[in-house]
């Protein structure tokens, strides 16, 4: 009888621990367990990381978790050697995969993993851009903050090469795809698009974000646009 009683609490915790979202710590573990991917695999930090999982839940066909894993722990999908224990790396990964599919069916606001540049590095980017700003034809200096562009880089890169990896929402001929997609591809510049004119008019229109928390909002925003473009179903 005690033994009856106490298992569905305990396999009820079990799940719970499964669902959480992951904090900080769990984070920075995640990384650890992603620097340690043997070479020549390259595995993505946690941040690209985000953003692929993010351009994987908008697709408008479930993908399953087998299909895009490899991606994670090699941009090149390549397997892990024999002999390397991946499970406590995809047990993260599956976790923040399924926190943040709660929020896009709900098309809830949740926390990109984007983290602002060090005072070394933002200063670094800070002159980057005003370089690049004095050689720009006079009036074409607004540049936002370079620090944003450069912090959530990326994330972008990890959005976009998911959905360049499983192309089904790219193949899409909606209109509504445009406005959000170039959200996301701005970061990565127009020099990198083909046959996208659309797309690149679209990104020529906008001003960059003000400061990093705008830029993180607008990907938010994008990820849930394309949520409806793709035709996730709401879950309330």
């Amino acid at each position: 009888m005690v033994t009856s009683a106490r298992t569905p609490r305990t396999k009820q915790r079990r799940q719970g621990a499964a669902d959480a979202p992951l904090g900080e710590r769990d984070i920075q573990a995640l990384q650890a367990l992603l620097d340690a991917v043997p070479a020549p695999l390259e595995p993505l930090d946690v941040s690209a990381v985000d953003g692929f999982l993010c351009g994987v839940l908008v697709q408008p066909t479930a993908i399953p978790a087998a299909r895009w894993l490899p991606f994670v722990t090699d941009v090149e999908g390549r397997p892990l050697p024999d002999g390397f224990d991946a499970r406590p790396l995809h047990a993260l990964v599956r976790r923040r995969a399924a926190e943040l599919r709660r929020a896009i069916e709900r098309r809830a606001w949740f926390d990109p993993w984007i983290f602002a540049l060090d005072d070394e590095l933002e200063a670094g980017a800070r002159g980057a851009v005003e370089a690049a700003s004095a050689d720009a034809e006079e009036g074409e200096g607004e540049s936002g903050d370079a620090a944003a562009l450069v912090a959530v880089l990326p994330w972008a890169a990890g959005f976009t090469a998911a959905l360049e990896t499983f192309p089904a929402l790219l193949g899409s001929d909606d209109d509504a795809l445009v406005a959000p997609l170039a959200l996301v591809y701005r970061h990565l510049g127009t020099e990198t698009l083909e046959d996208a004119d659309a797309l690149v008019e679209e990104i020529e229109t906008l001003e960059p974000p003000a400061d990093l928390a705008e830029a993180v909002e607008q990907l938010v925003r994008a990820t849930l646009l394309l949520a409806d473009v793709a035709g996730i179903a709401v879950v309330r």
